[in-house]
């Protein structure tokens, strides 16, 4: 491959969105790639591409994002420089992929997974159970919202989006007087610290995919399929092989509130699922164990035993 590697003069363009742990995370990328083949970073070229999701307005008018597109908003513009060639690769974080990708594009590539906790957030409260009745939190994803409301139904619940620095400062307004963000991307961020606490699986399961970072590319680009393959995460790979396919088997989207966490020990792999409705008045919830190259069909069965648990209907919004 020596002869095809990229050089300051003809980069490997990483494609991202232009946030501040969007750019982290291209430039963990990059440091990958350059350690791995041995380059400087001036081989890589990091392109910001600016997604419908990162329209000002659409931050700032803190409406759901079921109302404005659900997760291809962060995704589309970037697949779409990728599938023309004005990028080589593409970054995302994963617990904002959809689970298909467009025809031409192959998603196979996972850097190490970071911490899959949620982390409660709030300038004057210690814990989640530390709220006071009535306390507004806010919070933009649907998962976190049901699981909420199910465990703390009095407290009341508000759209609340933008990134790690604007929220903070919807915080410091008052306009809410708690969040949550996820913990991978505040340690990705150096901002660790701004986590009162950080909330054990056991009592809120993360995002499907949570706190993994993947990489796209063309279907038959060779050359970036060895080069990706250089910097994959086995293990990684193998938890999101079962937690996607739980969620493709439910039609997960940003309109379902679900939760999946696989973890690996050894040879084997345990997988919990949860399934809410979107009010949170009501959840299920399954775990189940076997083979790590089992995880695909455990995800799908977990799926289908949730499902014909709760019954048609379940996911329907009755606002």
């Amino acid at each position: 491959m020596t002869q095809d590697m990229p050089t300051p003069d003809a980069p490997l363009r990483i494609g991202t969105r232009g946030s501040p742990l969007a750019l982290a995370q291209a430039y963990e990328t990059r440091r990958r790639l350059a350690a791995a083949f041995a380059l400087e970073e001036a081989a890589f070229e990091i392109v910001v591409i600016k997604t419908t999701g990162d329209n000002r307005q659409l931050i700032e008018a803190d409406k759901p994002l079921k109302e404005l597109g659900g997760k291809g908003l962060f995704t589309k513009e970037i697949e779409e420089n990728l599938l023309e060639g004005r990028i080589d690769i593409a970054v995302h974080s994963m617990k904002d992929m959809p689970v298909a990708q467009p025809d031409g594009l192959t998603l196979d590539c996972y850097l190490p997974r970071e911490d899959v906790r949620d982390a409660f957030v709030s300038l004057n409260h210690g814990s989640l159970a530390d709220l006071p009745a009535g306390t507004v939190v806010g919070t933009s994803s649907l998962r976190r919202r049901a699981q909420l409301k199910l465990r703390r139904p009095d407290l009341e619940v508000v759209e609340f989006r933008g990134n790690v620095q604007t929220r903070m400062k919807k915080l410091e307004d008052g306009l809410a007087g708690a969040t949550f963000l996820a913990m991978a991307g505040l340690r990705r961020l150096g901002m660790a610290d701004v986590a009162r606490t950080a909330i054990d699986p056991d009592e809120m399961l993360p995002a499907v995919a949570q706190g993994a970072i993947g990489i796209e590319r063309r279907d038959g680009d060779t050359r970036v399929r060895d080069m990706l393959a250089a910097i994959h995460d086995h293990d990684t790979g193998l938890r999101l092989a079962a937690e996607r396919a739980f969620l493709a088997a439910l039609d997960g989207s940003c309109q379902t509130p679900i939760a999946g966490l696989a973890e690996l020990t050894g040879t084997s792999l345990r997988l919990r699922g949860e399934i809410l409705r979107p009010d949170g008045s009501e959840s299920f919830s399954d775990v189940d164990e076997g083979p790590v190259e089992d995880g695909g069909a455990i995800g799908e069965a977990m799926a289908r035993r949730l499902l014909a648990q709760a019954g048609p209907g379940f996911f329907d919004w009755h606002d």
